[in-house]
């Protein structure tokens, strides 16, 4: 059976889609067989998968589930793949837990704000109650920066795991994302080392 990573977020535009993607494209270039989930009604990860497909750039597999055929479809996919990664709807509710059930891990992306930190006490609630392990990621990340260090106070405060790796603001993952890419296919560039570094300790962690 295959390892099941969720990424998961109550906040909209925290970069769920952009995370899940670039894992993908990560683990594939490390030799694993993917397949990608979207259980996001919104389908953003869909549409970067069919604009992949578009382009000549296959690699890994695809499916969407919803509601009570999430868990069923994770099920199967891990059997055929190595990892599967699954995308989630920005929000908490009874939908989200047959997923973190069948999940060997939750990735929670949180962008350089106060307000992002706010939304993970529900999603961190619900997969304490499920017992699956999270790990938060800091993505659009601002070294540095006033904002960067509350963040991470805010973070200390709640006692979670916070990936050493984290994804600085760059334009070029909203790039790579529009043209159904990772930031791996872009060359390399301080991302690079970034996703790479994510990439190895989410596996590691596992």
């Amino acid at each position: 059976m295959g390892q099941v990573i969720t990424v998961a977020q109550q906040k909209g535009g925290s970069g769920k889609t952009t995370l899940a993607a670039n894992m993908a494209v990560a683990l594939v270039r490390s030799g694993r067989s993917v397949s990608l989930l979207d259980t996001d009604p919104q389908g953003s990860l869909g549409r970067w998968f069919m604009t992949r497909l578009e382009g000549g750039d296959e690699g890994m597999d695809f499916s969407t589930a919803s509601a009570w055929g999430v868990g069923y479809e994770m099920k199967k996919l891990s059997r055929a793949h190595d990892v599967v990664l699954v995308d989630t709807p920005p929000k908490v509710d009874s939908d989200l837990r047959p997923a973190l059930r069948e999940s060997d891990m939750v990735l929670v992306p949180v962008a350089t704000s106060a307000v992002d930190v706010w939304a993970l006490d529900s999603i961190l609630d619900l997969t304490d109650r499920v017992g699956v392990p999270t790990m938060i990621v800091l993505n659009r990340y601002k070294a540095g920066t006033r904002v960067s260090d509350d963040v991470r106070a805010l973070l200390a405060e709640r006692d979670v795991r916070c990936a050493e790796a984290v994804l600085g603001d760059r334009v070029v993952y909203a790039e790579a994302l529009g043209q159904g890419k990772g930031v791996l296919e872009k060359g390399r560039g301080a991302w690079t080392r970034e996703i790479e570094a994510l990439r190895d300790e989410v596996m590691a962690a596992l």
